[in-house]
């Protein structure tokens, strides 16, 4: 099933990565003390191919994260039709986190995938208003999972796209209670939503919502959308706090991504922080792409962007 395992040269961490289903990173494992911490979440038939596209490991969501309204984009002046992905009527994370990738570059700790509609599946034109092409490297070094992206317009019409990555981080980290953990994540607004789409409107964040300083699992319960993120340095970072095992995770993105999903799943065995290009249902502000984050690529343009997984 298309599944490549890396690891970084000292053997103290590996990856698998699912080139079938996603190009899905849906295992990342570090030694700490001799034994492996699983930083990931994925369920158990994820490997075959079976369990759902966007609920595990770190699915890639593009040229749209999260929901666009109902199931065809209005795009200048033209309709296009897109499939149902939700319960709701409306189409959701766009195409290539379930779909197979093709594998450019492969090495012991890392491996570059691509995919790109008028190669790996042309019916993709008619749905999407230009031709797109995504490349991802992931890396491993002893305690971080790298992942470097490229976004292109490889046509000759303008493209509308956004960008958000969709980690299951697992819970707890070697310690005794999913719900004594502390998450914490540097964002200051959120945006409001009806029926999972934003609206439009964003509003700042009251002082018992101070994320930036920590909660606990135990006491959130989310599915929201966050703006204001506090970047040092061009670097985001949101981290994960097991009080008994002492274990730490980091999540780091850079500037490319200014919106940040939140999500507990119903299990209760993961959180998802989710660094976004594009606030969902974001390609309804046409005319505000600044506050959205939408990106309107020219033929032949593209940008960079990265997000990093480390263990500490």
């Amino acid at each position: 099933m298309s599944v490549i395992t890396i690891s970084d040269p000292t053997g103290r961490a590996s990856a698998d990565i699912h080139a079938g289903f996603g190009f899905n990173c849906f295992r990342f494992d570090v030694d700490w003390d001799g034994r492996p911490l699983e930083v990931l979440w994925a369920a158990g038939d994820f490997s075959d191919g079976t369990a759902s596209p966007s609920g595990s490991g770190i699915p890639i969501l593009f040229p749209f994260p999260g929901r666009l309204p109902g199931t065809t984009l209005h795009w200048e002046g033209q309709d296009y039709p897109l499939p149902t992905g939700d319960n709701m009527g409306n189409a959701i994370h766009g195409f290539v986190h379930e779909r197979p990738w093709r594998v450019i570059d492969q090495q012991a700790d890392s491996v570059t995938g691509q995919f790109q509609a008028s190669i790996d599946e042309p019916a993709l034109l008619g749905q999407w208003p230009g031709d797109f092409c995504i490349e991802l490297t992931y890396r491993v070094t002893a305690s971080s999972l790298a992942m470097d992206f490229q976004v292109e317009n490889p046509g000759d019409t303008p493209l509308p796209c956004g960008l958000g990555t969709h980690a299951y981080f697992r819970l707890p980290l070697g310690g005794g209670q999913a719900e004594e953990c502390r998450v914490a994540f540097p964002v200051s607004e959120r945006w409001e939503m009806e029926a999972m789409i934003a609206t439009g409107r964003k509003d700042r964040l009251g002082e018992f919502e101070d994320y930036i300083a920590g909660k606990t699992f135990g006491a959130m319960t989310l599915d929201d959308v966050f703006s204001g993120v506090h970047f040092e340095e061009g670097i985001a970072e949101a981290s994960i706090v097991d009080p008994l095992s002492g274990r730490q995770v980091l999540l780091r993105w850079d500037e490319n991504f200014p919106h940040c999903v939140v999500y507990t799943p119903p299990h209760r065995e993961a959180i998802c922080i989710e660094p976004y290009t594009l606030v969902p249902g974001g390609l309804s502000f046409q005319s505000d792409g600044e506050q959205s984050g939408l990106r309107v690529l020219a033929p032949g343009e593209s940008f960079q962007a990265w997000t990093e997984i480390a263990v500490e």
